[in-house]
């Protein structure tokens, strides 16, 4: 084809091959502008990719986000509901081993593998029988609740519905306050405890009770304001805490910094006595190292005779 009517073709080739790259004429004229007027186009240029990578990193950081949310607090329950959950301290009950705001990490994996409450353990528990059924409950909206709930189960606020004490006897045991010394006796022999508040007499009530099967009896530190088994004898429960209620071993104070301190597993003297006279030596601390457990010696008894039915 030739002639005008092939005019309008080869423009038109002519347009759509350089689509996308600069004409012959752009590139001259490009050449042809003064150094300063290119280096303001490039300058330019370099602001605007800037800008769209600024956006680009936005946008990318507005998706990461929640996402580091999610798993975060999806990370948080796992660790609160099946290894150390952080309870918050509100009274001075067990004073001066914890005090009043301390924050507590309480071992809650260990009751998985075996463990079981001994002499000396400081434990945290549901309230068995009522035990706070004096306290007075504020009052809030469903939105202030939901989130008062979620503040309780990180430790950052105390529980309704759950107290901390020392467990003095087991099941079989019986406690009696006081011998002749003013201490308190566990199946006969007096128990030494150093922990109790200075100026503390083991107890100003007296009292004599045997722990029955599956439960516990547990006092406070503080033992002039605990209002711990002493003072729930004649209440529906006698006093006892049932092993059931146990959500775990107190292990540490984490908050604040400076109160910081390993609880160690209760006194050699508390731990020593049982009703068949005293015990070998017991380790102080919980075998447990980041989520390992060694099951105690009667949870591998317990172990050995279901594999005898099986």
């Amino acid at each position: 084809m030739s002639g005008p009517a092939a005019a309008p073709a080869r423009r038109e080739a002519e347009s759509v091959g350089s689509r996308g790259r600069s004409s012959h004429a752009e590139v001259a004229a490009e050449a042809d502008r003064p150094e300063g007027v290119r280096a303001g186009r490039g300058r330019a240029e370099r602001r605007r990719s800037a800008k769209r990578a600024k956006r680009r990193r936005r946008r990318s950081l507005a998706r990461e986000i929640p996402m580091v949310i999610v798993v975060a607090l999806a990370i948080t329950l796992l660790l609160q509901t099946f290894l150390v959950q952080v309870f918050s301290i509100p009274s001075g009950s067990m004073q001066n081993t914890i005090a009043i705001g301390d924050r507590v990490a309480v071992d809650k994996l260990s009751p998985w593998f075996g463990w079981e409450p001994q002499r000396g353990d400081v434990i945290v528990f549901n309230d068995p029988s009522d035990w706070l059924k004096n306290d007075p409950v504020p009052t809030s909206s469903p939105v202030v609740g939901a989130l008062k709930s979620a503040f309780t189960f990180l430790g950052l606020l105390p529980s309704d519905r759950d107290l901390i004490k020392r467990v003095i006897g087991l099941p079989g045991d019986t406690v009696v306050c006081c011998d002749g010394s003013g201490r308190i006796t566990v199946n006969g022999k007096p128990i030494d405890e150093p922990y109790l508040y200075p100026g503390n007499p083991p107890s100003r009530i007296p009292f004599k009770v045997t722990v029955p099967a599956g439960e516990l009896w547990v006092m406070g530190d503080h033992r002039d304001i605990s209002a711990d088994s002493r003072y729930h004898m004649t209440e529906p429960g006698g006093g006892f805490v049932p092993e059931k209620d146990v959500v775990g071993r107190a292990v540490a104070v984490v908050w604040p910094v400076s109160h910081w301190q390993t609880l160690p597993g209760g006194q050699q003297s508390v731990r020593q006595v049982s009703s068949q006279g005293p015990l070998g030596p017991v380790p102080g601390e919980l075998p447990l190292v980041m989520g390992v457990v060694v099951a105690t010696p009667r949870a591998r008894r317990a172990l050995r005779v279901r594999r005898e039915f099986l």
